[in-house]
């Protein structure tokens, strides 16, 4: 019974001994590969690898002694033969000597742990920081404003941060705007100046009726911010209910759609790009405002979506797409004018792309 537990042993040990081997063929390997690369004395990731390297040899030749110790012992009936098992106090004592290190090594893993997990989160944010701020540029909702239906589109481009923005809001118990706009530049630095755009047009929308005005204050308190190459275009459009009127003012942007009247026309720039000139004048457009009247307003990333061949999606195919259905709702309009520009450029289009329709119901 003994030599059967003996032999037993024995063959446990030889397994264990074999993984250990394998493992610390695998661990050296690694070492060879990282140590070229980096200052061994220094490099945490180095003196990790190494401590596991020496506790998988450490485990190999521990269950090594053990196996041979053990087949000695089931081969033989000397009982001096047990001495063998003192063979396992070399890799003892090799090991005591080894865990002099083993605080400042868990130490290091500690360390590593949450220096990677910060890592990690500080990838999140990278990758969360450029959705946050589309978010608030343009936002995936609009609000629900009494008399009239509004769609948005918007697809962000190859670039990290967006420079696109649109808004939806009341000025006034019978008044309410609808703005598009777009920041030429990009990174981050587009990103603050369409947020800080966006959000002083507000303010000067509720502190002037006319668009035009709140469009030159806009540019005053922009261009004092001193960007360097950043410039804006934007369209402003102010529906009057009480007045039954649309008044608009463009910053040098692309053409806005207006259907009136059973007829297509063209909202053209009324003024040039904010931050150019701190003195540039603007003036306002006013024309009537009927039930089923819209609006659709875009960003140039529509128009100048490209094919193939690289011809521009343009301003005409815009209005082709109005004029096909132009009793569609807003938000079935602005989506599908989305996809026809997407399919036209075979799925890439690689600047932001905003679309905004508003319709008198």
């Amino acid at each position: 019974m003994k030599d059967v537990i003996l032999i037993g042993l024995g063959v446990i040990c030889v397994a264990a001994a074999f993984g250990w081997a394998r493992s610390a063929r695998y661990r050296r390997r690694f070492l060879e590969n990282i140590g070229s690369e980096v200052d061994r004395s220094e490099d945490p990731a180095y003196a990790l690898a190494q401590s596991a390297f020496r506790k998988e040899v450490h485990s190999t030749l521990l269950y090594t002694t053990l196996a041979i110790a053990a087949f000695l012992s089931a081969a033989s009936d000397n009982p001096n033969v047990t001495i063998v098992f003192a063979l396992t106090a070399i890799p003892a004592l090799v090991s005591v000597n080894w865990s002099r290190g083993a605080v400042r090594e868990a130490r290091l893993s500690r360390q590593r742990f949450f220096l990677e997990k910060r890592a990690e989160e500080a990838l999140e944010q990278e990758d969360f920081a450029p959705k946050a701020w589309a978010a608030r540029l343009a936002p995936d909702s609009l609000p629900d404003i009494n008399g009239f239906d509004v769609g948005r589109a918007y697809e962000a481009g190859s670039g990290l941060m967006a420079g696109d923005f649109f808004d939806v809001y009341r000025v006034g118990h019978k008044r309410m705007a609808a703005v598009i706009g777009d920041v030429r530049g990009h990174g981050i630095e587009s990103s603050i100046t369409a947020f800080q755009a966006k959000y002083l047009l507000r303010v000067f929308l509720r502190q002037f009726r006319d668009p035009a005005q709140a469009l030159e204050e806009l540019n005053q308190q922009m261009s004092e911010l001193d960007r360097g190459e950043e410039f804006i275009s934007m369209i402003v459009v102010v529906f009057d209910t009480e007045a039954g009127t649309i008044r608009y003012a463009s910053a040098g942007h692309p053409a806005g759609w207006l259907w009136h009247d059973r007829e297509l026309q063209p909202l053209r720039a009324t003024g040039p790009l904010l931050m150019l000139d701190p003195q540039a004048a603007y003036f306002s457009k006013e024309v009537p405002l009927q039930v089923d009247d819209f609006v659709l307003l875009y960003t140039d990333g529509l128009a100048e979506a490209r094919a193939s061949d690289a011809e521009l999606f343009g301003e005409e195919r815009i209005a082709m797409a109005i004029r096909r259905d132009p009793g569609a709702p807003p938000e079935i309009m602005t989506k599908a004018l989305l996809e026809e520009a997407r399919d036209f450029a075979d799925g890439l289009i690689d600047d932001d792309v905003a679309v905004l329709a508003v319709r008198r119901s």
